[in-house]
């Protein structure tokens, strides 16, 4: 059954930044065990190949901050939960090759402040909230509007701290690599306000954004293990197989995920319609048609959240990303109590209604917790182009669904096959020189946040291939 919390936690503390250089050196000499198995037991498995292009901007930009000429940010596509090992091989091999070749002398090991979401420990544990930070992490609620606890250790971090920051400008995983999700504004708003923080302090460096991409390609594309992930999720879904899909190509896979894919949205509309009162799902999930599936998948995507929304008294405002995190910050403050005393001062009848409240909540979070596997699903991105790493990426995002409501805890995906990833540094983007037009007032300075996020928008978008 899906994963319920036991019951009432602790309040989520903030998790400080404790950097430590010997648990950096360690993860860098571990690097490519990591980078090949990803601590996964899966085989074949792993990245075994990584292209940079453009390393020696980032080169450059290091060399520059060493002398203290400028403070950068690094805006990286978050395309999966592989991506940070892909950015520890850039800092620890690809930049320094680079420098190397350009004789661009640089003080090492290259390190970076970065930020996580503060659920991250919640789900892989303690020890993982624990790593983070003795690497220089600082964890953000990205529910709670703002957290001040986390946003100003990155402000202090990016003006004054002893390396770049790095920042996930989509906030969170989208699953597709050729695909980038509307960015969030926060890391516009960051660099303005490490401007801000410099100029009052007199200081004359610049401020920059580095958008960086990241793409994923199989080696070789193994068109046979992903028949038999899709046989696989066709049993768990009950789903009769299709002798007539005996054999396995580009066509027949596309059409084995389609048929999929159109089991789950109607076997999930009519639970929703069911035992959620959602009705307005039943017409919109008689047709047949495949150019249907975006419209039914949003419909259902749509009762989700209005499922915990209803649950939790919060209104459905802003896009499906915004509500799963308002949604997310609703379920923490029912499960991590902070306006409760310890527990173990609570009289048995306390206790008992905490825990009900924290295990309804975490049972509520499963409704955010689909729609954010499928939040950035679109139906032209397997239909105008089937590879088959978008063949894969689909069918992992159903594994993902199915192993949450199976209850899975730590769901580990299959392993296809060897890839390879590319990492391309894009043109910096400078803050400095739209200093001026933000501090004018306040509307302005909401407009060139704007104009900033939607610059670097497009800059991750032209280098995608």
């Amino acid at each position: 059954m899906p994963q319920c919390i036991d019951g009432v936690q602790p309040p989520l503390g903030f998790i400080a930044p404790a950097y430590s250089a010997w648990l950096l050196k360690v993860v860098h000499r571990i690097l490519p065990i990591l980078l090949r198995v990803r601590l996964s037991p899966w085989l074949p498995a792993g990245i075994t190949q990584i292209q940079v292009t453009n390393g020696r901007v980032l080169a450059e930009f290091y060399q520059q901050f060493q002398q203290g000429n400028l403070r950068f940010l690094m805006a990286f596509r978050h395309v999966e939960v592989d991506d940070p090992l892909c950015g520890l091989y850039l800092l620890s091999r690809a930049v320094p090759k680079a420098a190397r070749q350009q004789r661009i002398q640089l003080r090492t090991p290259l390190h970076t402040h970065f930020l996580y979401e503060r659920g991250m420990p919640l789900w892989a544990g303690t020890w993982l909230g624990w790593a983070l930070s003795h690497l220089g992490g600082i964890p953000i609620r990205r529910g709670r509007q703002p957290d001040w606890s986390g946003l100003r250790q990155a402000r202090q971090m990016l003006s004054q701290g002893l390396w770049p920051m790095t920042v996930a400008p989509e906030g969170a995983t989208n699953g597709h690599s050729e695909r980038v999700g509307p960015l969030e504004m926060g890391t516009a708003q960051l660099a303005f306000w490490c401007a801000e923080d410099l100029a009052k302090a007199g200081r004359s460096e610049s401020v920059y954004i580095i958008p960086i991409n990241i793409q994923y390609r199989y080696v070789k594309p193994a068109w046979s293990r992903l028949g038999r992930l899709l046989a696989r999720l066709e049993r768990d879904s009950g789903l009769p197989a299709d002798v007539s899909h005996s054999a396995v190509s580009e066509k027949i896979i596309y059409q084995r995920i389609m048929r999929l894919g159109d089991h789950l949205l109607s076997k999930m509309a009519t639970f929703y319609s069911r035992f959620y009162h959602q009705k307005q799902l039943s017409f919109q999930f008689d047709a047949d048609a495949q150019s249907a599936c975006l419209t039914r998948l949003q419909a259902l995507l749509q009762a989700a959240l209005q499922v915990g929304e209803q649950y939790f008294g919060i209104s459905a405002h802003g896009n499906l990303a915004e509500r799963c995190r308002r949604l997310e910050e609703a379920g923490w403050t029912y499960i991590y109590r902070d306006d409760l005393p310890d527990r173990s001062t609570l009289s048995p009848l306390d206790r008992g209604l905490a825990d009900w409240v924290a295990q309804e909540a975490s049972l509520r979070m499963l409704h955010m917790r689909l729609v954010e596997t499928f939040v950035a699903v679109t139906e032209t991105y397997l239909k105008e182009k089937p590879s088959f790493e978008r063949c894969a990426e689909t069918t992992f995002l159903m594994f993902d669904m199915l192993a949450r409501l199976r209850g899975d805890k730590h769901p580990c995906r299959p392993r296809l096959a060897a890839r390879r990833a590319t990492l391309t540094i894009g043109e910096p983007i400078s803050v400095t020189e739209r200093w001026p037009m933000y501090q004018t007032n306040r509307r302005a300075g909401r407009q060139a946040v704007m104009d900033l996020t939607q610059e670097l928008q497009q800059a991750l978008e032209q280098m995608i291939t």
